[in-house]
């Protein structure tokens, strides 16, 4: 296919800089690869003075391999921001790639420094990735630790954590994928004239993805581009959905104030989508305010209607989806060819069970999900083991004080659970007495109870909700987030009669886990919508699209909804033929209304 206008003017621009907004689908990278070839055979360009910048190594691997393919191996720099940041740094201070920290040495480290806390070791494995994300988050936009309050810890403990992490680097003079953005910014800023060779080196920059850009991405690559600033930045705006990790669609509007001579191109022709699909998301991300202007238009046409469609119950909607998978795949579609979409990687446990059930293959870019690695589930499966009758005593401390009933380690220095064994050892305590019996009646009650049912005794008889709350508080997160993993047990819990069969497919599950299945070659893919960018399919169905869930509930202030208007908009844009976007009428015993972005289509 032949190049269209505007990918024609992208591709011939001469020199300077130029933003060019590249609408899902419009053939990006495609323009990208012709520039480099247009650079070097008719503007007379070293290969070795073009740069280009992806944001993954997979895009850059992608990129390289397309641009051999069609034009051979020419010299060009082909590369993440992290190596060649990490290049410059080699050149600079000798670093080697055994100096950049292992991801199991930087968890260890962090483990350590928990540590120093009192904290519950099952809740720590839960948040030490959301720690090492923060620690990213304020390297990436330089912040004052001394002055950051953390989202996820109380601000001393994440403080403590940070330069614990930090002191531990320095001592072993390692690196990690952060410093390679910090200390080459300062390198540049400190020494002009090695800023001067490498502006040397790249006197043309191509960026792709440019709206994933952060602030000190940003900052760097401005900085590399001058003076003659043919700095080259594809990307869309209304694609930016990685706030979380310091990114920031505004910097394509910084773009045309620090370049205000930039020519801007909008590659506004999507080759991907049907019609229908296409102009659903156009209406859907025109609400946002804060964008820069296009008008993407489809190349195919009108196909398939946009499937809006509510069912009951979280269950009915999940069915659904297993019949028109089946259905995809008895009119001649690949598993392949289908994608179910989520906002959180939590939301499609019960939907996988499902599939393994019926023998239809998954397939995980992100790693399956499992839940019952969550201290809530380890929690409620020791009330269940004990309520069946095992007696094994690491069942028993673990919720001996969930919720608080003052009970001390030192009373049940036992090999074998015996309440009255127990009870003994508060003699002159009659009221522990009883609340240790009353603990042993309410463990019984639960033998008698369907799964559900029992975690919902568990839940607000028992008084583990109030055990939440505390930890919530103490911890310094949003009781939101454990009162939806508990909720998403109730789920699961509801599709079983028995505990036993309950704990047999948790089982299985893990098996299947265990055995890398997740990866198979062949199989339906499931995966978030962060996860989902960047890709095409022929089918996708987006699940979950409730309020709350799509748009997130922590996402309240205006700048959050439009990244969670963007998050759809990016899941549906993955849809070549069909586009099909389920919600649920009643959520976990409760009404719950769908996305607000659905009457926006």
């Amino acid at each position: 296919m032949q190049l269209n206008d505007s990918q024609n003017k992208a591709v011939r621009h001469d020199t300077g800089p130029a933003l060019v907004l590249a609408g899902p689908g419009s053939g990006k990278t495609r323009v990208i690869t012709e520039r480099v070839r247009y650079l070097i055979s008719k503007c007379k360009v070293r290969p070795e003075h073009i740069l280009v910048v992806t944001f993954t190594k997979a895009a850059a691997i992608e990129m390289k391999e397309r641009y051999i393919s069609s034009y051979g191996n020419a010299g060009v720099w082909f590369g993440t921001f992290h190596s060649i940041f990490f290049l410059i740094l080699r050149s600079a201070y000798g670093y080697s790639a055994s100096d950049i920290i292992k991801e199991d040495e930087k968890r260890k480290v962090i483990s350590d420094a928990f540590g120093h806390f009192d904290f519950d070791n099952d809740s720590e494995k839960d948040i030490i990735t959301d720690i090492i994300n923060e620690i990213s988050f304020v390297k990436s936009k330089r912040y004052d630790i001394d002055s950051y309050y953390s989202l996820k810890c109380p601000a001393e403990q994440f403080q403590y954590i940070y330069r614990q992490y930090d002191k531990y680097l320095r001592k072993k003079r390692k690196i990690d994928f952060d410093d390679m953005l910090v200390y080459t910014y300062e390198l540049f800023a400190a020494r002009k004239d090695i800023l001067a060779g490498w502006q040397n080196r790249f006197r043309y920059i191509l960026v792709d993805e440019f709206q994933d850009i952060n602030s000190i991405q940003y900052d760097i690559v401005k900085m590399l581009a001058e003076p003659e600033n043919n700095l080259f930045a594809v990307g869309d705006d209304d694609q930016s959905i990685y706030g979380f990790r310091g990114s920031d669609p505004s910097f394509m509007q910084k773009y045309t104030t620090d370049y205000r001579d930039a020519k801007k191109i909008i590659l506004d022709v999507n080759y991907r989508c049907s019609g229908n699909i296409m102009n659903s998301a156009a209406r859907l991300i025109k609400h946002n305010d804060v964008r820069l202007d296009k008008n993407i238009v489809p190349y195919k046409d009108a196909g398939y209607a946009v499937d809006i469609k509510g069912f009951e119950t979280p269950a009915d909607e999940y069915r659904e989806v297993y019949k028109l998978v089946d259905r995809y795949i008895n009119d001649g579609a690949g598993y392949n060819d289908i994608a179910v979409l989520y906002r959180t990687n939590m939301q499609p446990q019960p939907l996988i069970s499902k599939f393994l059930e019926y023998n239809i293959p998954v397939k995980m870019k992100e790693g399956a999900p499992n839940i019952y690695d969550h201290f809530i589930a380890k929690d409620m499966f020791a009330y269940i083991k004990l309520a069946l009758g095992y007696k094994d005593m690491k069942d028993f401390l673990r919720i001996m004080n969930k919720p608080k009933r003052y009970l001390s380690r030192d009373a049940v220095s036992m090999s074998e659970l015996d309440y009255d064994r127990i009870a003994a050892v508060y003699e002159d305590k009659p009221w522990m007495i009883d609340r240790i019996y009353q603990m042993q009646q309410d463990i019984s009650d639960i033998f008698a109870m369907k799964p559900l049912k029992g975690l919902r005794f568990i839940e607000k008889v028992i008084g583990y909700s109030d055990y939440l709350k505390e930890y919530s508080e103490y911890r310094n997160i949003p009781y939101e987030n454990l009162s939806e993993v508990f909720e998403q047990l109730c789920t699961l819990a509801s599709d079983y009669g028995k505990y036993t069969d309950w704990m047999d497919s948790v089982d299985e599950y893990v098996k299947w886990q265990n055995k890398g299945k997740t990866e198979t070659v062949s199989g339906v893919n499931m995966m978030t919508l962060h996860g989902s960018k960047g890709l095409e399919f022929d089918n996708v169905i987006i699940i979950d699209v409730n309020e709350d869930i799509i748009p997130h509930k922590m996402s309240t202030a205006d700048e959050q909804l439009e990244e969670e208007r963007r998050m759809l908009y990016v899941g549906m844009t993955r849809a070549k033929k069909r586009l099909h976007l389920f919600y649920s009428k009643n959520r976990y015993n409760h009404p719950c209304m769908p996305s607000r972005f659905i009457n926006e289509l």
